[in-house]
């Protein structure tokens, strides 16, 4: 298999860390949707990463949805199988994707036009805010999110902050957010974190 995408992406970045813990063998080119457009434009014409191109020459796009094929391959998926702990965690995963999403596109409106629209960016912070206080109000005492294994949830939501942290220097303010700020240390701690990563590197 094949992983198409910069790790400073949070939605690479979490394909690569599900990759590494399942033990699934791949290879890595960290193409710009930028600087890359043409090539990613071939694969996917969204122009959008994460690609992973599996060894029959499919390209799936979308995290989640590679997340779901990755978890089919192996018996112990990093998602539940059985509910309700399964919704359980999809409802974190997806506020956490939710959270960088939304510092995504304050970053491309703060990069891409030179004015920016001040409506736009106030949606922006107000989201990432709301979101950020939810999960800190909602974060157990517990290891990891859900007990003492690490998920998915977890996962994406160490990589949206690390992404919001590097992307918006001051936007957030750590000590506002004790319990996500020990989470994000945890779990950036990890070997598999030290070696899925990459400095957030503004597109020129």
């Amino acid at each position: 298999m094949i992983l198409i995408g910069q790790y400073d992406s949070p939605f690479v970045r979490r394909v690569g860390i599900a990759l590494t813990l399942y033990g699934q063998p791949f290879d890595h080119r960290p193409w710009s949707v930028f600087a890359d457009a043409d090539k990613l434009r071939a694969i996917n014409p969204l122009m959008r990463v994460p690609v992973l191109l599996l060894p029959d020459g499919s390209a799936l796009t979308d995290s989640h949805m590679i997340l779901d094929y990755l978890d089919n391959l192996v018996d112990a998926p990093l998602f539940p199988r059985a509910e309700p702990a399964r919704h359980q965690a999809l409802r974190i995963a997806a506020l956490a994707c939710g959270l960088a999403d939304k510092a995504v596109s304050l970053f491309y409106e703060r990069r891409l036009h030179e004015v920016t629209s001040a409506v736009w960016e106030h949606r922006c912070r107000v989201q990432i805010s709301a979101v950020l206080a939810l999960l800190e109000a909602e974060r157990p005492e517990s290891l990891w999110w859900f007990g003492d294994a690490m998920g998915h949830a977890d996962i994406a939501l160490a990589c949206a902050l690390r992404f919001v942290t590097e992307a918006h220097p001051g936007l957030i303010d750590a000590a506002g957010y004790p319990r996500l700020a020990t989470h994000a240390a945890r779990a950036e701690a990890l070997e598999v974190f030290q070696r899925i990563r990459q400095p957030f590197v503004a597109p020129a």
